[in-house]
């Protein structure tokens, strides 16, 4: 029997038109269309970027990937999730994946694509890279993201400030993401290092709703969604 593909497909980080060219074909050809849920019954966001794009037969599942750092939970979700999507492989019909962002950047495609692996060895799995979040909001600010020899470091989340302290001393750029739950305790340490002027919000970027948010010597208490993002140009 011969299993069908899954195809982990970059859709970007808000805007429909930022999915390849490739991605697009891929996405519109699969037999079957799968992405994250979202919370209370609401479209995520991957299905809401691909929604436009999609044609009435294919078929539509949302997975559930919770929001929550137990290994466990994390483990049964990636089981589960990985089981529907091996059920269609089993029937030659082939999946794609619609990622956020890129595929490759902290992505739930990870975790299904490894599981998927454990159950059926002989799977052929394939990526389609695309916008991640860092280059979006450097885009949207109207900035490059680094020039010549800078160092980036990127920080997926901060769960103590000597992190930050540390990515500081060492890049001459810093991104940190799922900044929201920590936004004032870093805004307090960019300021005491003289950072606040160099230093950018964007909330949603591309998305139509996005925000950002310039000089952040004027915020010092923003009240941020999950999809924030900090970025810090580290001066001399």
């Amino acid at each position: 029997m011969q299993l069908g593909i899954l195809y982990g497909i970059s859709v970007g980080t808000g805007d429909p038109e930022l999915i390849t060219v490739k991605g697009l074909r891929i996405l519109q050809a699969a037999d079957i269309v799968t992405f994250p849920q979202g919370i209370g019954n609401k479209p995520g966001v991957a299905q809401q970027i691909i929604s436009q794009w999609l044609k009435p037969q294919q078929i539509t599942i949302p997975l559930n990937f919770p929001y929550v750092r137990d290994q466990d939970i994390l483990e049964s979700a990636w089981q589960k999730a990985a089981e529907i999507v091996g059920k269609y492989l089993r029937q030659s019909k082939n999946v794609a994946f619609a990622c956020e962002g890129d595929v490759s950047f902290y992505s739930t495609f990870t975790y299904l694509a490894a599981t998927l692996k454990k159950l059926y060895p002989e799977a052929v799995i394939e990526t389609i890279p695309g916008v991640c979040s860092p280059t979006a909001a450097a885009s949207e600010l109207q900035i490059p993201l680094t020039v010549r020899d800078e160092r980036l470091t990127i920080l997926p989340a901060i769960y103590t400030m000597t992190e930050l302290e540390t990515a500081l001393d060492s890049a001459e750029v810093v991104v940190l993401l799922k900044v929201s739950s920590v936004y004032q305790q870093v805004w307090q340490i960019l300021k005491k290092r003289g950072l606040l002027e160099s230093s950018w919000v964007v909330e949603k970027a591309t998305c139509r709703d996005r925000k950002i948010y310039q000089n952040l010597q004027s915020h010092p208490h923003l009240q941020l969604s999950y999809f924030s993002l900090l970025l810090i140009r580290v001066l001399e």
